[in-house]
């Protein structure tokens, strides 16, 4: 920020002690600004890293990106969300890839079927054996699930010599799900596959089979058996540090019986998440990236002498006021914008509001700092005409920062009423 050098001034000037002060108090608010701006900033990319999501394999063309980016640049968040408002109702069609795996022999072809509702000795049913019988990935689908590719890929150690090679060789990345099939034990490479996943950021379920042959076998009654079971995979997973996935007990043999219908379930809602919610986070993210590139170009746009505006009225809320407004309408938040989107979407009844310029300084420790009753003061002193415009470069730079926070908050307020109008046009019921 530009500041007066006072070396320039006259020495034997009666006010020199006073500048020579104001500019030491001017640096020391500056600085502390940057201080708190970089801890605070730390704090919220540690805060947002730790948030829990879902790598998903949806991409859309770079016309989508184009098509949002001009609308959040006219400011016309009504064409943002026909924009993405057409999409979502295409993904219905969306194809979801589900991947099965496990140890050679642990029956995922027999899951397969099952999960297929059909039998083994059907034309399109997956082979099954006591041998390996899966040498490469196989594609299924199912009347009951559907736009949905059951993949039966090779157990591990089939096709490759370790567990990296062979998690480079299934190609985990393409697909939306993957389901990792135990029996008998929960190996080391079971740990290492769902360790894989969730590093990965993928959804995985972990599904015991053979069921029937653990309750023909043991003493214990199914429930003690099944929690035994479902706590010992716990166990191994919480060992590694790992949050645990849906667990799953289930017979091949018995497609109806133990928790197969909750698995259906899971996976049904799963499907739906994979189709809608992860689309939406997608297109979302997309607004949000426009946004910041409109919010990056007004910050820059925003003038350094500010000419236009007597400095004597810089200080007042009411330029302050002005500017949100200017700001609100250009991101299509105002009050007006947001009433037009409420009517055109049918959403009058969710009540969108503008942010209000007496809410402004709530949100933002800056603003608040910046619009204390001392720093205003100060600044007004700075402006008084005694001074003779001495000082009217550290007041212009002072309205500069604050609009470029202004900008800020507004663009954040705009992908938070995006994100929310987005979500009660899509996802409701």
């Amino acid at each position: 920020m530009a500041f007066p050098d006072s070396r320039e001034l006259c020495r034997e000037h009666p006010m020199h002690s006073v500048i020579m002060c104001v500019h030491k108090v001017w640096k020391a608010f500056i600085h502390l600004v940057n201080m708190a701006k970089s801890l605070i900033s730390g704090w919220f990319i540690l805060k947002s890293d730790s948030e829990p999501s879902y790598s998903s394999q949806i991409i859309f063309s770079q016309e989508v990106s184009e098509k949002i980016d001009k609308a959040v640049k006219e400011g016309n968040l009504l064409n943002v969300i026909h924009v993405v408002s057409d999409i979502m109702q295409r993904m219905c069609g969306y194809q979801v890839r589900i991947a099965v795996t496990g140890d050679s022999g642990n029956g995922m072809s027999s899951f397969i079927n099952a999960l297929r509702l059909i039998g083994h000795e059907e034309e399109d049913s997956a082979p099954t054996g006591v041998v390996r019988t899966t040498q490469k990935p196989a594609c299924y689908s199912s009347s009951s699930l559907s736009n949905v590719d059951l993949w039966d890929l090779p157990g591990t150690g089939v096709t490759a010599q370790s567990m990296e090679n062979y998690l480079e060789e299934m190609e985990f990345d393409k697909y939306d799900l993957i389901i990792i099939i135990a029996s008998e034990q929960f190996s080391s490479n079971h740990v290492k596959l769902a360790k894989a996943m969730q590093r990965m950021r993928k959804r995985f379920y972990v599904v015991w089979t053979k069921l029937d042959r653990d309750l023909g076998t043991s003493a214990h009654s199914e429930p003690q058996l099944m929690q035994s079971i479902q706590e010992s995979i716990r166990e191994n997973l919480q060992k590694e540090g790992m949050k645990v996935p849906p667990i799953f007990l289930v017979s091949s043999f018995e497609p109806s019986s133990h928790d197969f219908p909750k698995l259906r379930d899971t996976l049904k809602k799963d499907l739906s998440s994979i189709r809608y919610a992860d689309s939406l986070e997608i297109l979302s993210e997309i607004c949000d990236k426009s946004i910041d590139r409109k919010a990056f170009s007004l910050k820059e746009g925003v003038p350094t002498n500010h000419l236009e505006t007597p400095v004597s009225r810089m200080c007042d809320a009411a330029d302050l006021e002005e500017s949100l407004a200017t700001y609100q309408k250009s991101f299509g938040v105002d009050d007006w914008s947001l009433q037009q989107v409420a009517q055109r979407t049918g959403t009058l009844e969710m009540g969108y509001r503008a942010m209000q310029f007496q809410d402004l300084h709530k949100m933002d420790w800056r603003l608040r700092l910046m619009m204390c009753f001392p720093v205003i003061m100060f600044l007004k002193g700075l402006a008084f005409p005694l001074w003779y415009g001495l000082w009217n470069s550290v007041v212009r730079g002072f309205r500069h920062r604050r609009l470029r926070i202004v900008i800020e908050l507004v663009a954040r307020d705009t992908k938070i009423f995006l994100r929310r109008v987005l979500k009660d046009r899509t996802l409701s019921p």
